[in-house]
């Protein structure tokens, strides 16, 4: 089952950066504003390493966020820069937005 989540258009990217606000966690930044739609990007940078290394954390980003998508009650465009590290673990990444998502006040404490 795919869902339609993601946020693709350089447009869209722009505008988060620009107007939105910023959370921080020990692997992740969070960047979001309200929207019409959830929707939600991951910018990964070339300091992470080559192309395959940058689209394993993609992977595993979307579906961290994948997890935790059914809980958000709120429609934004949310964007996801992980911090360069050696190595990345799924149950990290997945703490570490479920702690994101929680301090922004995107779901409800488990």
């Amino acid at each position: 089952m795919a869902f339609d989540f993601r946020l693709k258009k350089e447009k869209d990217f722009n505008e988060v950066f620009k107007k939105g606000k910023r959370l921080y966690s020990d692997l992740l930044s969070l960047y979001f504003i309200p929207s019409d739609k959830t929707k939600v990007g991951f910018a990964v940078g070339k300091k992470h390493g080559g192309s395959v290394k940058r689209n394993r954390i993609k992977r595993l980003l979307r579906e961290s966020f994948r997890s935790f998508y059914g809980e958000i009650d709120k429609n934004f465009f949310f964007v996801f820069i992980p911090k360069v590290k050696e190595s990345y673990d799924f149950f990290e990444i997945k703490k570490n937005m479920e702690y994101l998502l929680i301090k922004g006040g995107f779901i409800k404490n488990k």
